[in-house]
């Protein structure tokens, strides 16, 4: 009975929704908790590394993220609901780093682009649909919501030990555990966010006015890039490119039909 308040309060904080998608969401860690933590971290990130503060590329990047931001405004705005981006603090950087293809967005806004990724993300439509499912993560919560998934896991131990074993996972039985909860809740919830991330950019680029048909083309050449490397999909937190691109091919008349510019 102890573990009754505690229960009652994870379903009460669970009680949210990722906006668009309305995919139920468990939170139990507030943005009071989450944004301070991020923002410190990207302060101690931009310490640690070279950056690109002028020319075209960092331009670009500056100017495609104003223009999502609008996008996201517009949308929330013209269906009157709450946007989740009002207590953001947006900042994007550009990283002086030729060998990691990648960008990221932390709750809160604080956004970074690697200058290695620009030859895939090679035109400002291709940049776009990299950015907007960069800032679809953080539009959607998915940091904090990996976060909270990370408290219930070890929530979640503590009562199988307490309750059901009566003692302390050890050894074998800790990784065959953690095994189980990697492969059958965590991979497959992280490439869930992976796939609501695409949806959801593809959204807030339309909108912008960028061409979605270039996210088909960006991800072909990602996967062209990346294809010796990548493991098979249920090995990854992420989609595979190749169940990207018919996601994407899918979407697009719906995105058009349902979210007119």
């Amino acid at each position: 009975m102890k573990f009754l308040p505690l229960f009652i309060f994870l379903f009460l904080a669970s009680c949210t929704s990722v906006s668009i998608t309305e995919r139920k969401q468990l939170m139990i860690l507030g943005d009071d908790i989450i944004y301070p933590q991020a923002f410190k971290a990207y302060d101690d990130f931009k310490k640690k590394n070279k950056l690109i503060t002028e020319g075209k590329d960092f331009d670009k990047i500056q100017e495609i993220t104003e223009d999502i931001k609008k996008a996201i405004n517009i949308f929330y705005e013209s269906r009157n609901k709450a946007n989740p981006t009002s207590n953001f603090r947006w900042e994007v950087i550009l990283v002086d780093n030729e060998e990691i293809k990648n960008a990221w967005c932390m709750p809160g806004g604080k956004m970074a682009v690697y200058s290695g990724i620009l030859d895939i993300a090679n035109n400002d439509n291709a940049l776009a649909a990299l950015m907007g499912h960069e800032i679809a993560h953080a539009v959607a919560r998915h940091g904090s919501e990996r976060a909270s998934q990370g408290v219930l896991f070890d929530i979640g131990t503590m009562a199988l030990e307490k309750l059901v074993l009566g003692q302390s996972l050890s050894g074998d039985s800790r990784k065959l555990y953690e095994y189980f909860a990697n492969f059958g809740v965590m991979l497959p919830f992280s490439r869930s966010h992976e796939t609501e991330a695409d949806y959801l950019g593809l959204i807030f680029m339309h909108i912008a006015g960028y061409d979605m048909e270039e996210a088909i083309k960006m991800w072909k050449r990602m996967n062209k890039d990346n294809s010796r490397s990548q493991p098979p999909e249920f090995l990854s937190t992420h989609p595979s490119n190749k169940t990207r691109i018919e996601n994407i091919k899918k979407w697009i008349p719906e995105v058009k039909q349902n979210f007119k510019i």
